[in-house]
């Protein structure tokens, strides 16, 4: 009886002692390894890049000690002027300028409005071959909740090589996608990580509105995170939110307006454990405006009435201002 109560007091110290060294941040990911907390990036000070991934202005204001930027927002300095990513020697040229390379683990960070930026950020390092990109969970918001300084000195790195092995299978082409569409292409995952009403086709944002035809499941990515803090939910709440229907053996595509919403989608299926995330860069705004696409729930944007509506306002605009003369 002894032995049996040694046994169990010895199973439970285990357990608590797994509880209390398990990190926290891990929230149960399949891959917890991919984000970091602040503590992390003090305790490995100089042995990562840390990139932050605001615009100018933001990281002027005061950014994590060591932080670089890359000139801006990245989800603009990382992509062209139509959002697609950038080509592959202009990246590579952009990011080596920086300091960042392969030899060392990058961070990436921004705040829970530009959570997305942060995610473009971490996809276009991993579509580029970068095997060691780390998300800071919560943003700056988590740095300084735990009281941690911040600094306004623009912090350059010495330029380094960054030479990419670009992983294609990471990114979804239109000609993939219409496959897909009228079903030439199956046991795949589709996800459209938009709102509800531009699945439903009511909020139109190209030539047509609607959903590409097979898709899988429709996750807006704003219920995948706390808006406020900018942290991604756990595992568990993530599952529940992707039905936890999903093979995740599959090859899984999300998409989006721009393919920026849809990186966040990536980034959460990385840490879910999927096999083969992926993200469609083209997305909606040139799948939707290619009348040659199938179209699910297909609703025609109506420029007649877009006219009318701007005619209307330019009409309140001059009463206003003859209002102002009186």
């Amino acid at each position: 009886m002894k032995k049996i109560k040694a046994s169990c007091i010895t199973f439970l110290l285990i357990v608590s002692l797994f509880l209390i060294c398990t990190p926290a941040y891990s929230a149960g990911y399949a891959n917890p390894q991919l984000v970091v907390t602040p503590e992390d990036i003090e305790k490995d000070a100089g042995k990562s890049v840390v990139i932050d991934c605001r615009d100018e202005k933001a990281y002027a204001s005061g950014h994590i000690p060591g932080a670089i930027s890359l000139g801006g927002a990245c989800g603009k300095v990382l992509r062209d002027t139509t959002l697609r990513v950038k080509k592959t020697g202009d990246l590579e040229k952009l990011l080596g300028n920086a300091g960042v390379s392969m030899d060392k683990p990058v961070v990436v960070y921004a705040d829970a409005k530009l959570i997305t930026a942060t995610s473009v950020a971490f996809w276009v390092l991993e579509y580029l071959g970068h095997d060691r990109v780390r998300f800071l969970n919560g943003g700056i918001e988590a740095w300084q909740e735990t009281g941690k300084t911040l600094d306004k000195a623009e912090t350059k790195l010495q330029p380094a090589v960054f030479k990419a092995k670009v992983v294609k299978s990471r990114i979804a082409t239109t000609e993939e996608i219409i496959k897909i569409a009228k079903g030439e292409i199956k046991d795949v995952n589709i996800i459209d990580s938009r709102t509800e009403k531009e699945h439903k086709g009511s909020d139109i944002r190209a030539l047509r509105g609607g959903h590409i035809p097979n898709t899988t499941i429709s996750v807006s990515h704003v219920k995948t995170y706390d808006v406020q803090t900018g942290k991604i939910h756990t595992m568990d709440e993530l599952e529940k939110l992707f039905d936890g229907k999903l093979d995740r053996n599959l090859r899984t595509i999300a998409y989006c307006q721009t393919g920026t919403r849809s990186t966040l989608t990536y980034l959460e299926l990385r840490l879910m454990g999927f096999k083969e995330p992926v993200n469609y860069d083209d997305s909606w705004i040139i799948y939707g405006s290619n009348p040659d696409c199938p179209v699910a729930d297909e609703n025609w944007y109506d420029f007649v009435k877009v006219n009318d509506m701007i005619k209307a306002i330019e009409e309140l605009k001059k009463e206003i201002e003859e209002i102002k003369k009186r």
